[in-house]
């Protein structure tokens, strides 16, 4: 093409109407060019590349109307640098399909999800022992991939960005796909559902680096930053409602105690409750404690270190508790190996051919939301409606802050960061250390009597 090509002078709208109707061309590179074909009634821009794949020889796509009055930028019209522009989009992109095209199937955001979520769901069905669906995979579904009519739950459809491929990845791609999430979701679960989009799509980056261009790590990073709240208010995470007194607390222990008791939990319940209650660990934590984790002659719990994080953690974290909490884990660890589950719960099925529910022996807990239906019954019954499972966890951090524990050890107590802790607690942090701030006050008002002595002398 770059032997036999034979430009025109078409850069300007006064040389291209001295042109007599026909075809001509500009060089864009080697293997492209940039054309422009006039007629009777106006010219046109369209753009032709070499075509290195299978097929013929040239491909070509129009670019636009050109603007054969004046030179200047005017709307529905191109001139000559403005369809050079776009020219050159055109063929950049048509080669980069070809290219992501060649090196095998294209690599699609539907297909880097899709793998991510089978990784996850792997993941979480090897830690529970059976075959079960992750967090991540029910969020990319339903925002994401789209999935079908369920029971009644709706069929979702797939999110424009599924289809789009990673080599074809821009930043407004994943602007319009975050401004078209719904309203109604909540922060915490828009920020989750980025962070599984993000994995996603690096993970697929990782694998296939050769095919993919090196610009998409950055595209991925700022497309899916975390926003800035426009407010200037700090939004903690911890409602004042959500922390508890060691009188409140209590009250919760009681009342689970006898749900426990009411519902023939067997101690199931209550146990469960009590940990969560001493420690401040969240579910997914306590619902991997062992036997062996309870050590009395210590006085503490192992808590096993969350999931959450690139790694690097400890194993286990001790938690100093109380004579009172190791005794109400005294049923649940009699008699047992150390490497058995702490907590568990009796599982149940249904009869055949009736309604009825038999036992059908016992089992770990599994999922934060098995505790949903008695927490209910528990804090109705403690009186206090605005308790959440999750209040137990708050109101241990901030019992830590308010012992004026330093924030370094309450932080490693409760298996989270220093920055957290400040970030979410810091107006209890405030409050625990008034005490300590009180004790540095100086007077500096003199009194009114010495302020007399002095105007006299």
């Amino acid at each position: 093409m770059a032997k036999t090509l034979k430009e025109a002078p078409i850069t300007t709208a006064s040389a291209r109407n001295k042109l007599p109707t026909g075809e001509y061309a500009r060089r864009l590179d080697a293997d492209a060019a940039i054309w422009y074909r006039r007629g009777k009634r106006g010219g046109v821009w369209f753009t032709r590349w070499r075509n290195h794949g299978a097929g013929a020889n040239y491909l070509q796509a129009p670019v636009g109307p050109a603007n054969d009055v004046n030179d200047k930028p005017t709307d529905g019209l191109l001139t000559f640098s403005q369809a050079e522009t776009q020219a050159r989009q055109i063929v950049a992109k048509a080669r980069q399909e070809a290219k992501a095209a060649a090196a095998g199937p294209v690599l699609t955001v539907r297909l880097a999800v899709e793998t991510y979520v089978a990784e996850r769901d792997a993941r979480d069905s090897r830690r529970k022992g059976r075959e079960v669906r992750s967090d991540a995979s029910q969020r990319l579904r339903r925002y994401v991939l789209g999935q079908e009519k369920r029971g009644k739950q709706e069929a979702v459809p797939a999110a424009k960005l599924a289809e789009v491929g990673l080599h074809a990845l821009k930043e407004s791609d994943l602007l319009e796909w975050r401004k078209a999430l719904p309203e109604e979701l909540k922060a915490t679960t828009e920020q989750r559902l980025i962070n599984d989009l993000k994995a996603s799509l690096n993970g697929a980056y990782a694998v296939h680096r050769e095919r993919l261009d090196p610009t998409l790590p950055a595209i991925i990073k700022h497309g899916l930053k975390a926003e800035k709240m426009d407010t200037d208010e700090a939004a903690p995470l911890a409602r004042d409602n959500q922390i508890l007194s060691a009188a409140q607390v209590g009250k919760l222990l009681a009342a689970a105690r006898e749900i426990d008791t009411e519902g023939n939990w067997d101690g199931d319940l209550f146990r469960l409750v009590v940990v969560l209650a001493a420690t401040g660990a969240r579910f997914s934590q306590v619902a991997r404690m062992k036997v062996g984790d309870v050590q009395r002659a210590q006085g503490r719990l192992m808590i096993p270190s969350s999931r959450k994080g690139r790694g690097g953690k400890i194993a286990s974290t001790p938690h100093p508790v109380g004579k009172d909490v190791l005794d109400a884990l005294l049923p649940a660890t009699t008699g047992r190996g150390n490497e058995e589950i702490l907590l568990e719960r009796w599982r149940s099925k249904q009869v055949a051919g009736s309604i009825g529910w038999e036992r059908a022996g016992r089992g770990s807990w599994q999922f934060a939301s098995e505790l949903q239906r008695p927490w209910q019954e528990i804090r109705e019954r403690a009186k206090l409606p605005a308790a959440i499972p999750y209040s137990l966890r708050h109101s241990s951090i901030v019992r830590g802050i308010r012992a004026n524990l330093p924030i370094r050890l309450v932080a490693a107590l409760h298996d989270t960061s220093v920055p957290m802790i400040e970030r979410h607690y810091g107006r209890w942090i405030a409050d625990g250390l008034e005490d300590l701030a009180a004790a540095a006050v100086v007077p500096l008002v003199p009194l009114e009597s010495n302020v007399v002595e002095l105007g006299r002398r």
